[in-house]
């Protein structure tokens, strides 16, 4: 049984290296694809790839090549986990959750969906960050059991997002282990801060309300011509568009508090 992360960026210079390094003790090999980085993203993602042999990363067009690179996965005995530049993992609880992957643990759950807690803001120095945390809101985590299935195609948007899968007896969309549900924020092995609401990249602009919510891919892909020309000339201007789809789906229940120390142990740098 092996781990192999799969990261699909686009302008995540910002927290980009501090995520691979969360999660590289935890996977076995990372892939990284570069969806039209325009920033420093790319040479972040190619500094990390030549000083570390398990890490390897391309440049796609379109996001659904991301899912491309792990096709070759599927019926094999491995956990694909994916993470995106705005996710920033616990490594020390990874470990522990690494014995129990491989130790078979979820070996019947075709999805094991983690804790996460969705930023509003951030400040490593002073030791605290504020949110929202899932449950209530939406789980983000993706971390999926390909020796469940023998087929995942036909995928249009990006990694790990639609297509046609065909799962082996016994396993279904249904057989998730919730993880998040069997222990709290400060517990949980499977933790995440999901920088959401924050800039990732010196290419972002915040709101009104200091936040960002950056329109997801699916998003994107979804706007018609106008709409995206208009969103461009806002950024020109400083202004941008907010994704009302994350706001309503990762801003439920009551705001908390944290501490954030165990996130940034790691060095940022390969």
């Amino acid at each position: 049984m092996r781990v192999v992360g799969i990261c699909l960026v686009r302008n995540e210079e910002r927290y980009l290296g501090q995520a691979l390094a969360n999660v590289y003790d935890f996977c076995d090999e990372i892939l990284i694809a570069d969806n039209g980085s325009i920033d420093s993203t790319w040479e972040v993602a190619q500094a990390w790839a030549r000083q570390k042999k398990k890490i390897s990363c391309a440049r796609i067009k379109h996001p659904r090549e991301s899912h491309e690179m792990i096709e070759k996965f599927v019926n094999t005995p491995t956990w694909i986990f994916a993470v995106d530049g705005d996710e920033l993992y616990d490594p020390e609880g990874l470990l522990k959750f690494r014995e129990s992957v491989l130790s078979g643990k979820y070996d019947s759950s075709w999805q094991v969906n983690g804790n996460v807690l969705n930023c509003i803001r951030l400040d490593p120095a002073a030791d605290k960050a504020e949110g929202y945390l899932s449950p209530p809101s939406r789980c983000i985590t993706k971390f999926f059991n390909f020796n469940a299935i023998t087929e995942w195609s036909r995928v249009e948007n990006e990694r790990l997002h639609g297509g046609h899968i065909v799962f082996k007896p016994g396993y279904g969309h249904s057989t998730r282990y919730p993880l998040n549900e069997q222990a709290g924020w400060n517990e949980s092995v499977f933790r995440c801060l999901h920088l959401c609401f924050l800039p990732r990249s010196s290419l972002d602009r915040t709101g009104k309300d200091g936040l960002v919510a950056r329109w997801n891919l699916a998003e994107q892909d979804s706007k018609g011509i106008l709409v995206k020309m208009y969103s461009m000339f806002l950024k020109k201007i400083g202004l941008y568009r907010s994704s009302k789809w994350k706001m309503e789906r990762y801003a439920r229940g009551s705001l908390v508090s944290s501490p954030v120390r165990k996130f940034f142990d790691k060095s940022a740098k390969p």
